[in-house]
């Protein structure tokens, strides 16, 4: 006799959506400030008067005229950051490299939707974000994101959408808003990605002289003055072409997510040569000794009286030492001028006055006891010696990199002339430049992100091979790029590339194989395409309430027929914010597929017939969520006993349908 049980609460379905940021914003402000929610006709709202003045010390008395960056259309690109979306990806196994295997993504679709769609898979997960975003121009397209005044059959018409309903429009410099209408399509954009990156994460954007300046602002608004690190100015060979000056020069704005803590992870130097194999040397003796300094030391002054390099040989006039943080001598505490203010410091063993420099301390006294208490100043033995500074190998062997670059324009392109054989791709950025910037931007060879979202011919997925080629990296590239259509009459078009995302796709592959044949790296060289595209639901899905009696043949299941199991399986993974990068196997169980997302991370059936065996059979493996179809059960018995056994024998399962 079948067992039934009660189900006191009804199974959660996914929303099936990108979050909803102006809720989420609600929702925070509304616990930190309760008193300033308010009623109004559409429900519950914020009291933004109120709410100024909880913000404030001062009483705030209408609009204060203040330092910020304005535009006709800000608030609109505020609330096109902020919309919710029920678009998807779609996996594209035909066009991909070692699917199942690799970690790169690439993905098709309008970066401000795609955006949307990794805010909670890559929430804070992301090191480097590098763009090269139209420069603005007059003749390159911008994004228009707000298309509400025109209809679908103009727009495709007059050439601003093309036949994927992408919103591309040329932006003439004659435009009333020329600035403006760059502006409202960068500004989402950032700001999205913003929420993307690590807390010691780096964003990097390439742009020309005509939008350097509004580049710089929306960075200051979005991530804070504060947080700026420089402006690297790209020489890319002189154009003898202009009235005045050469046009030949891009701008690259680097700024941080927090500039305190990425400076935590150590100095932005560039090595001498030699240093790199000095340093490799110490660290590895760091790991052969555990932490016995004294050999260490013996063993890197043996090491240096090997080297060649005549300046390696002069280091040992030093008496080095070495610790946790490396080798290093005791340098000169002094100060060069004698404006420093006289003050006492105290021997850490004795706790009498140490003995001071003829030029007195070579540092204020906050700034000297903030440097002892950070284990910067070498004691003697007592506190008739003075005291040194250690000067480690890295400060004195490394400078700290120019903001100016000197790297022929043309190199780039002759890049994909040796890939492709012709030019199908005008002026790509040079992905041995942008290697560089991964390099000192990660500080690591280590397992990092680096997004894309302007891909373009995709040099910074060529870049990160490239950098994990050299030092055995792992670091991981998402390249986003829009399916841009290429001129009928161009030279990429009658190669058979009609898109510029091919372009960028047989680039990666390529580059991959060229790389794999020199260097023979043990390194990932595949990716994961996805393409963006409508929901794999049907309207049915999210506003049910809109449909009658007479349509409830549309409930009986609501995916659309087109839609495959891997298509599914995508939308569930961004939903349950999973990254796409997951290791996903598919194995079958009482003749059902199955499919497991990163061991237990989740598992998802689509099949039909799903009962209390199989749900038996999967519990045992205790997954920590599991997703079916709706409809894809045995009968509503059937649905109940499932959720009900998955409760008693995985009480951690937590269980969806769709």
């Amino acid at each position: 006799m079948e067992k039934k049980y009660n189900m006191s609460t009804p199974i959660e379905k996914l929303d099936l959506q990108s979050p909803d940021l102006v809720n989420d914003n609600f929702e925070k402000l509304a616990e930190l400030f309760p008193n300033c929610v308010t009623e109004s006709a559409d429900g519950k709202a914020i009291d933004f008067d109120l709410l100024k003045q909880e913000l404030s010390h001062a009483v705030v008395e209408g609009n204060k005229e203040r330092y910020r960056l304005e535009w006709p259309g800000k608030r609109e690109a505020i609330v096109t950051a902020n919309l919710p979306t029920t678009k998807t990806l779609r996996p594209v196994r035909e066009d991909s490299v070692d699917f199942d295997n690799t970690e790169n993504l690439y993905i098709e679709g309008d970066n401000l939707e795609v955006l949307k769609l990794l805010q909670e898979s890559y929430l804070g997960k992301v090191k480097m974000i590098y763009i090269d975003p139209p420069y603005n121009t007059g003749n390159d397209f911008v994004y228009r994101d707000n298309f509400d005044q025109e209809s679908e059959e103009y727009s495709q018409e007059s050439g601003q959408k093309d036949e994927l309903r992408n919103r591309l429009v040329v932006n003439p410099e004659l435009s009333g808003r020329f600035h403006s209408n760059w502006l409202s399509m960068i500004y989402p954009r950032i700001k999205l990605a913003r929420n993307l990156l690590s807390d010691d994460g780096v964003i990097a954007v390439s742009i020309g002289t005509d939008e350097i300046k509004n580049t710089i602002s929306i960075l200051e608004e979005i991530f804070g003055e504060e947080n700026y690190i420089s402006i690297i100015t790209w020489e890319q060979g002189r154009k003898n072409d202009s009235t005045f000056f050469s046009e030949s020069v891009d701008y690259v704005v680097f700024f941080a997510k927090n500039k305190q803590l990425l400076a935590k992870q150590g100095v932005w130097r560039e090595k001498k040569d030699g240093v790199e194999s000095i340093l490799d040397h110490f660290n590895k003796l760091k790991a052969k000794h555990e932490g016995d300094y004294e050999l260490i030391e013996s063993k890197m002054k043996e090491f240096y009286s090997g080297l060649s390099n005549s300046d390696a040989r002069k280091k040992l006039k030093h008496f080095y030492r070495a610790d946790e943080r490396g080798l290093f001598f005791g340098a000169d505490i002094s100060s060069a001028s004698t404006s420093i203010p006289d003050y006492e410091i105290y021997h850490p063993v004795t706790k009498k006055p140490v003995k001071k420099p003829s030029r007195g301390w070579g540092a204020t006294e906050p700034v000297m006891l903030k440097k002892i208490e950070e284990n910067r100043v070498l004691f003697g033995t007592d506190e008739t010696t003075i005291p040194l500074k250690k000067s480690y190998l890295y400060e004195v062997d490394s400078i700290v990199k120019t903001p100016v670059i000197y790297k022929d324009g043309r190199a780039a392109s002759r890049v994909i002339l040796d890939l492709f054989g012709k030019a199908v791709f005008n002026n790509p950025k040079d992905h041995f430049v942008l290697s560089e910037f991964i390099e000192y931007a990660t500080n690591s060879k280590d397992d990092f992100i680096v997004i894309d979202f302007f891909g373009g011919s995709s040099s910074t997925a060529h870049a990160t091979l490239h950098l994990n080629s050299t030092d055995s990296g792992k670091r991981k590239f998402i390249v986003i790029q829009l399916p841009e259509p290429t001129d009928a009459k161009s030279l990429a078009n009658k190669e058979g590339f009609h898109n510029i995302a091919e372009i960028g796709k047989e680039r990666i592959r390529r580059a991959a194989k060229k790389i794999k044949e020199e260097t023979q790296a043990d390194i990932d060289y595949g990716f994961r395409v996805y393409r963006l595209d409508e929901s794999n639901m049907q309207d049915v899905y999210y506003k049910p309430q809109d449909y009658s009696q007479d349509n409830l043949k549309l409930f009986e299941d609501n995916v659309k027929p087109d839609r495959t199991p891997d298509d599914l399986l995508a939308q569930i993974m961004l939903d349950w914010g999973l990254p796409l990068s997951l290791k996903v196997e598919q194995v079958t169980i009482s003749g059902k597929k199955l499919f497991k997302v990163a061991g237990n991370s989740l598992y998802a059936c689509f099949d039909q017939g799903i009962d209390e065996e199989f749900a038996k059979e999967i519990a045992a493996d205790t997954p920590l969520r599991i997703v079916f179809r709706d409809s894809g059960f045995k009968n509503d018995t059937a649905k109940t006993n499932v959720k009900q056994l998955l409760k008693q024998l995985s009480p951690e399962t937590e269980m969806k349908v769709i």
